[in-house]
């Protein structure tokens, strides 16, 4: 070859390595990921026909929008990543990145989709096509061929049943997909293991009404030749206790199974193996499990081998009984399973003043304990929980009120086993372990927390250690109360979803998680056992019974978290959904009403107000109830109105505009003076007055400092209670008394946010003083450690102190509010919220008369900041700031 030829061959190559360099460069400038179907990942089962799509942009460059999309889905990975043989193809100009509407053929029931998307900029720039998405349509109700299998006769045995049925696979395996539910709760194997790491499926419903089902992908699970399917069956909230009085069987007296198994071979040809007579069943070491009692496992009991091949002692089980199908509905799970996350070594194992033997995990926690143990056959171990321990230093179970909460595991034959429950849990931060072989070792047990699988969004620190605490305290109350339904408390005999809890608490679990999909699932709940005449029940599922009246600031949750939800995830389709609910709410609240006051029926007001023991001075914080009734029928009406206006139902905007004025002057009329005083004079009065906007706007900083003069009267203390607690914060900053605002939050003595923090507390109290300054505690039949609602706090903390804020118009943090005010001699602050668009981080440090502000706004929004001194408007990208304080 010659030189000059090889010179230029050598170039070219060097030319075209740049090139690739450069090429690689540009498509990394823009690019896409974290693809959602209904906001979850790869679904296996979606049942609305017209799914939805969302992406997140990755971009290197500042003030990016997306200029337009692309949508490809298809029937194959193959197919979709050629852009060949697909069902849907879409192209369109605009920034929506978020919930896009499938618009395509339609959808096949079970039938598995793929999908990618690709964008372009507004530098004009165009990113690669994303990694394929899948997702999977639901069964439809006609599709289900499986028969629902029960015990043979009637199910009155405590004992959990083992549901067993062996099948031969000759052919080659293309897939297998499972359907699954029951009636109860299962844990399902193949082959001898578990089909999911999920527990408490099919989840907590309205059952009578609807009932989840689960699909499961187990073509990895399943081998030539012999398989086998095994399932246990629980209690759960279905058959065991649940709700007041020792109540049982409140939806059903008889556990059922319902699984279908559908296998699709290399070939084409397909086979379902079904739930059928067929069957066969016997009961198995769980003697007994209920999630108030828990569960008592007898080893001895085992039958090994009894969910693989090759077990040949099924020829002695019984053949299984089968039961009509009912007539709830079968309806796809849309909210995350619950799973196992954080694990907790214990930290010390003593003794008590009483002699009892206890086991510290440093944590409230809801789940459960692993633990490990070698002795004698028959040996009982039994794990008893407790959140607290008595000033004198002894275990203390008695706010838990007839809840057993014990786990109780008996040992086979001297073989070293590791036990933990099926079908329970337990909160606790103490366990009382009685009739342990040997001596008991902290590496014998291991605490396990339990929650729905709800992805962490929200980051929030300071420079102050007890507000650090707090922060992770209210995290802490949010896993704990969230198994699958938004609970009251996961510890005593309630564990109930009270309405007014989850309302007051939405907006701080949305910062903390991404709760779309768990409220998604709920407020169906929340809709489905709504009364005729509107009225919402105090807990969600009900198992309560029928209300005579509804509670103002409970049942109000049918239009609070509605609209919270939608403007945290900009959901359009959560208000089209509840929309109807929430008219019936205001339509009740409107039957009920004389002269458009609402002043009649039960209240729980201001539930867990401010009360001192010793009220001769008057000094207890009561708030009249229809008082607060009344501002509550005013905010459903606005949060009615806003849908309305989303939703381009101008008619009911302009209904339920002349109705809200007619309810704010019945509150002037009814509740307040000329000169702005109300008829209580408490801190709950005037916040919920002011936030909700009853009062003329001339007389709205007068009962400011009103309000500020009670904080201040009270030694910069609250008196609020589950209603007036969520806005206090908000109130005071609003009307520029944000040092108010942080005297509250930095007070450290009773009543207030931190006092529980120094006391101890690693979760959120029910009470003020659930721990009382001597040590003793309050009302035990009324005293949870686990408890979210003052938790609420938080969703001032990131608004204000770190300064992330949404805005109404431009839901889901399409447009942003970053503006930090600094106070309570906090130094620096930072926070992170993984929004629906990508990650917003706020962070700032005071130094030296300035305020040093780093902010990162996601791709395809916007920000203002808001600065002491100026603010700006920008787009994504990170930047820094500093402005004179």
């Amino acid at each position: 070859m010659r030189p000059c030829i090889k010179t230029l061959l050598q170039k070219c190559a060097v030319f075209g390595l740049l090139f690739a360099v450069n090429l690689t460069a540009l498509a990394q400038k823009l690019s896409v990921n974290d693809l959602k179907v209904e906001h979850l990942k790869n679904p296996l089962a979606i049942e609305t026909p017209k799914p939805r799509f969302s992406w997140k942009i990755i971009s290197t460059v500042k003030n990016t929008l997306q200029s337009s999309y692309e949508i490809r889905v298809g029937t194959s990975k193959a197919s979709v990543n050629a852009g060949k043989d697909l069902v849907w193809k879409g192209s369109t100009t605009g920034d929506q990145s978020v919930l896009i509407e499938y618009a395509g053929s339609e959808l096949q029931s079970k039938k598995r989709y793929y999908w990618q998307v690709r964008v372009k900029d507004n530098h004009g720039n165009t990113s690669a096509w994303s990694e394929p998405g899948l997702f999977q349509m639901g069964i439809a109700p006609t599709d289900w061929t499986a028969k629902w299998i029960t015990v043979a006769g009637k199910d009155s045995s405590a004992r959990s049943p083992l549901f067993r049925k062996e099948f031969s696979l000759q052919k080659k395996v293309k897939s297998a997909i499972a359907y699954i539910t029951a009636k109860g709760l299962y844990e399902a194997n193949i082959n001898g293991q578990r089909v999911s790491d999920t527990y408490f499926a099919p989840g907590w419903t309205s059952y009578k009404d609807h009932l989840q089902y689960q699909v499961y992908d187990i073509t990895a699970a399943l081998k030539s030749g012999a398989n086998v399917l095994g399932v246990s069956l629980g209690n759960g909230w279905y058959k065991g206790r649940i709700g007041f009085g020792n109540q049982h069987n409140f939806y059903g007296d008889t556990r059922g199974l319902l699984m279908q198994v559908e296998v699709e071979y290399t070939d084409g040809t397909k086979e379902s193996i079904n739930t059928d007579e067929s069957w066969k069943y016997t009961y198995g070491p769980i003697m007994a499990s209920d999630i108030y009692d828990g569960e008592i496992y007898d080893a001895r009991m085992e039958i090994a081998g009894w969910n693989n091949t090759g077990f040949k002692e099924d020829a002695a089980w019984t053949a299984v009984g089968t039961m009509e199908k009912g007539t709830e509905k079968l309806v796809a799970m849309s909210g995350p399973p619950v799973r196992k996350h954080e694990q907790f070594k214990a930290l010390k194992v003593f003794k008590t003043p009483a002699g009892e033997t206890v086991v510290d995990f440093g944590q409230n926690l809801v789940g459960w304990v692993m633990l490990k143990a070698k002795g004698t056959a028959g040996t009982k171990i039994t794990l008893s929980h407790a959140e607290v321990l008595t000033k004198e230093g002894n275990f203390y179970t008695v706010n838990l009120r007839s809840a057993k909460a014990q786990d109780t595991y008996i040992l086979k034959e001297n073989t070293e086993q590791v036990f933990e429950p099926h079908f329970t849990f337990q909160g606790f931060r103490y366990v009382k372990v009685e009739g342990y072989p040997g001596e008991l070792k902290t590496e014998d047990l291991t605490a396990v927390a339990v929650y729905s699988d709800m992805e962490t969004t929200g980051k929030f620190s300071t420079s102050n250690a007890m507000l650090n605490q707090l922060q992770h305290n209210i995290q802490w109350g949010q896993k704990g109360n969230f198994v699958d339904v938004p609970t009251d408390c996961p510890q005593r005999d309630e564990r109930l979803g009270w309405t007014g809890d989850a309302q007051a608490f939405a907006n701080t679990a949305a910062y903390n998680m991404d709760v779309a999909g768990f409220f998604t699932k709920w407020l169906k709940d929340v809709k489905t056992d709504q009364q005729p005449n509107g009225l919402i029940p105090h807990v969600i599922p009900n198992v309560l019974g029928p209300n005579d009246g509804a509670s103002a600031g409970w049942a109000d949750v049918s239009t609070i978290i509605p609209w919270d939800m939608y403007v945290a995830y900009g959901d359009r389709r959560i208000l089209e959904t509840q929309y109807e609910s929430m008219q019936k709410w205001v339509g009740y609240i409107s039957s009920v009403a004389k002269n458009n006051l609402w002043n009649s029926g039960f209240h729980f007001g201001d539930w867990l107000f401010y009360r001192p023991n010793d009220d001769n001075d008057g000094r207890a914080a009561v708030t009249d109830k229809y008082l607060i009734a009344q501002t509550f029928y005013a905010h459903s009406t606005q949060l009615l109105i806003n849908a309305a206006k989303v939703l381009g139902k101008q008619d009911d905007v302009a209904k339920y505009t002349a109705l809200l004025a007619e309810i704010k002057a019945a509150f002037v009329k009814e509740y307040m003076t000329p000169t702005g005083r109300l008829v209580s004079g408490t801190q709950t009065a005037y916040v919920l007055a002011l936030h909700f906007d009853m009062l003329p706007e001339e007389l709205r900083a007068p009962c400011a400092e009103r309000l500020v003069a009670n904080v201040r009267d009270y030694g910069n203390h609250l008196t609020t209670g589950f209603l007036g607690t969520p806005y206090l914060c908000h109130v005071l900053t609003r009307f520029g008394h944000n040092n108010v605002a942080y005297d509250l939050l930095m007070q450290e003595s009773y009543p207030s946010w931190l006092y529980p923090v120094k006391m101890g507390a690693t979760t959120i109290w029910e009470r003020w003083d659930g721990i009382k300054p001597d040590g003793s505690f309050q009302t035990p039949d009324m005293n949870s450690y686990n408890h979210y609602a003052y938790g609420a706090i938080g969703d001032w903390m990131y608004r204000t102190i770190a300064g992330i804020n949404s805005v109404a118009d431009q839901p889901g943090y399409k447009s942003i509010v970053i503006a930090p005010k600094p106070g309570g001699k906090i130094t620096n602050a930072s926070a992170e919220l993984e929004t629906v668009y990508g990650t917003v981080k706020s962070a700032w440090t005071l130094e030296n008369g300035l305020l040093k502000l780093d902010v990162t706004v996601p791709a395809n929004t916007k920000a203002k900041i808001v600065l002491p001194d100026t603010t700006k408007e920008i787009g994504s990208g990170s930047y820094h700031f500093e402005s004179k304080i």
